[in-house]
């Protein structure tokens, strides 16, 4: 079954299948021959409507990070580049509170989400952040900065090696049919 949160699936797969029920109220033996009928419907206009659903699977296990912290050379790039829009004050020192900022920066980089995408993540950076005190405003010169960013890596690629995170989702393709049809028949 392709996902019913999608709207293109609901408007022309589960909407049509349920517009024969009536909204009386049914005995449990009642509610389980509707159903049925409900979902042979659904099989139906599945049938008269293919819906390709694309399947992806990402496990966070800590790899890029673990990669990019043996590369000196990369990792200082990546910072530096990570580093180029915070703001710093006369001295030159920044906030800890952009910390967060530039790991959203540095995230994709290393094969990680970014930060607010995978609530699981979230939750590891979260930890991780609060156990430096990431948000007290302290200003810390740049190179202290750039080292607390890779023990903050550093201890994500900890977690993350102990229990990656899995994630897997379903999305529908939205492409019309009959012209995927032709290309696969094109091409047989």
């Amino acid at each position: 079954m392709p996902p019913s949160s999608d709207s293109w699936v609901m408007r022309n797969i589960v909407e049509p299948a349920l517009e024969s029920w009536d909204d009386k109220p049914v005995s449990q033996e009642t509610f389980l021959e509707e159903s049925k009928k409900v979902a042979k419907r659904v099989a139906q206009n599945l049938k008269e409507e293919p819906v390709i659903v694309a399947h992806s699977e990402n496990t966070f296990d800590g790899s890029g990070i673990k990669r990019l912290l043996s590369n000196k050379f990369e990792l200082d790039k990546l910072l530096n580049v990570g580093l180029e829009n915070v703001p710093k004050d006369r001295n030159g020192k920044i906030s800890k509170e952009y910390l967060r900022v530039v790991l959203d920066v540095v995230a994709q980089s290393v094969g990680l989400p970014q930060i607010g995408a995978v609530e699981q993540m979230d939750k590891v950076v979260a930890d991780v952040l609060n156990r430096i005190d990431a948000d007290d405003g302290k200003m810390i010169k740049e190179d202290e900065f750039k080292k607390l960013l890779t023990e903050i890596m550093g201890s994500i690629l900890l977690q993350l090696e102990g229990n990656p995170i899995s994630v897997s989702s379903n999305s529908v393709v939205h492409e019309p049919l009959p012209s995927s049809l032709s290309l696969l028949q094109a091409s047989t």
